[in-house]
């Protein structure tokens, strides 16, 4: 059982790790000479990089938010049935959901307010050693210490981290003249917090019923289509909030993707927890039709992500329907339980995706800003197919070697998340080999190797940590 937890979380840790390292890299991608438009988010093209919310397609850089929050949703049945095992009362778990949901959202203001480039749009000496500090800081607050610790030290640390941010916070002040605000907060983390609360409480209710769950999907696309009509309690709902630095019913439209991920959590739990007695090992045949799943999972990405940025739409969803019968044939014969959960999600993967390409020419094509049913949809089946293709890799053909930094970026989702801002770049501010890197921005795609070194050190100091054993909790 052990050794199947293990292989679990390695493709879910993949898939996680995948979208914060994918996210780090897109936001370190050179803008001064700009790369093609699909190195970009859609709806923000070179050259001038300006908002047209009209331009419909997608990219690779607008997959790496719904991967997180689909990973984030797969999660909850692993942390919430454990608690529930163990004999937690419900109310605690209840109690413990807010105070995750708080300290998701304190993350992310106090985040916004320590990043260097927050303080200075070109950060001095003193704005890089700040975020080095914030990081530092977050370790007493954020870390999970052994049991082993008495709780009297456990409290100290605590206590000590939280003045120290305190002090830290108190002394700063930002471009516009002001110093700490609840409204300046990281507007990622912000959503993650409450999509954390409210998918969490609704996998707590449904956590029987999964019928139950996706009707709730229902009554949210309801809103969601009819919160623009003037004068009514829906529009009012949708606007309602008595704290909009910290709430907004706009928010959990990202519950779209955060409860299809918690059915898929479901599925995998429910495997873990089953009877293992069967081998894993397949026939030369079997391995085979495996090695074309694989294959396939990465060209559903590739026909999308074509497909819907350059607009070829029929082509696309022909495309699609053929690889799904290609797909249902690789999957038909499932010889373990390993292969037949691996068939139940791609089924899945099927129905998200297609939903999302019949939704597309709604609400003006496919777009993640503001992001339309299409995206959500479309995304679900997309994070499902990459996680088969990670469970494929580190499950069926035991290649975990080759995810070995997703993995353990996953596993230590804050620190890969803060990693870029708060720790490389300073570091390398500090040490003058940003003055080093910056040399290869004479060229676009050269640039765009800079981002990928910023991003392979990112990996490699989350993965520092986690072979230490240093986790923060999220």
């Amino acid at each position: 059982m052990m050794e199947q937890t293990a292989r679990r979380a390695d493709a879910l840790d993949a898939l996680r790790g995948l979208a914060i390292l994918l996210m780090i890299l897109s936001g370190n991608i050179h803008f001064a000479n700009p790369l093609p438009a699909w190195m970009y988010h859609a709806q923000v093209p070179p050259p001038d990089f300006v908002f047209k919310p009209d331009l419909p397609g997608i990219t690779w850089v607008d997959l790496v938010f719904p991967f997180f929050l689909f990973a984030m949703g797969a999660a909850f049945p692993f942390a919430l049935n454990k608690k529930l095992e163990a004999g937690v009362p419900q109310w605690k778990i209840l109690w413990q959901i807010l105070q995750r949901g708080v300290l998701l959202a304190g993350f992310a203001i106090y985040l916004q307010h320590v990043k260097p480039f927050a303080l200075h749009a070109e950060p001095t000496t003193a704005d890089w050693l700040v975020g080095l500090l914030g990081f530092l800081l977050l370790f007493p607050i954020l870390v999970r210490l052994p049991a082993s610790v008495k709780p009297a030290i456990r409290y100290a640390l605590r206590i000590g981290g939280y003045a120290g941010a305190v002090v830290l916070l108190s002394l700063l002040t930002y471009p516009d003249g002001t110093g700490f605000s609840v409204a300046r907060s990281d507007i990622i983390i912000l959503v993650l917090a409450n999509v954390s609360v409210f998918g969490s409480l609704m996998w707590l209710c449904t956590r029987e019923n999964i019928m139950l769950r996706l009707g709730l999907l229902g009554i949210f696309i309801a809103l969601r289509l009819t919160q623009s009509i003037d004068g009514s309690w829906n529009q009012w709902l949708w606007n309602a909030t008595p704290f909009p630095w910290l709430y907004k019913l706009y928010y959990l439209q990202y519950l779209f993707i955060v409860l299809p991920g918690t059915v898929v959590g479901d599925l995998i739990y429910k495997w873990m927890n089953a009877s293992h007695s069967e081998s894993n090992e397949t026939g030369k045949t079997a391995r085979a039709h495996l090695a074309g799943a694989f294959i396939l999972m990465i060209v559903f990405l590739l026909i999308n992500l074509v497909g819907l940025f350059s607009r070829l739409l029929v082509p696309t969803l022909v495309a699609d329907l053929c690889c799904s019968a290609l797909g249902l044939w690789l999957f038909a014969r499932p010889g373990t339980a390993l292969e037949r959960l691996h068939k139940t999600l791609f089924q899945w993967g099927v129905y998200w995706l297609l939903l999302g390409l019949f939704f597309e020419a709604f609400e003006g094509g496919i777009k993640k800003d503001k992001s339309t049913l299409s995206y959500y949809f479309v995304t679900n089946g997309l994070a499902i197919f990459t996680y088969i293709a990670f469970s494929l890799l580190s499950e069926s053909f035991r290649k975990r070697r080759y995810v070995a930094l997703l993995v353990e970026s996953g596993q230590n989702p804050m620190i890969a998340y803060i990693g870029a801002s708060n720790v490389v770049l300073p570091v390398l501010a500090l040490t003058t080999l940003s003055s080093l890197l910056n040399m290869l921005t004479v060229t676009p795609w050269l640039g765009f190797v800079k981002g990928v070194i910023i991003t392979l050190l990112v990996a490699l100091v989350a993965g520092f940590f986690t072979r230490k054993k240093l986790f923060w909790r999220t």
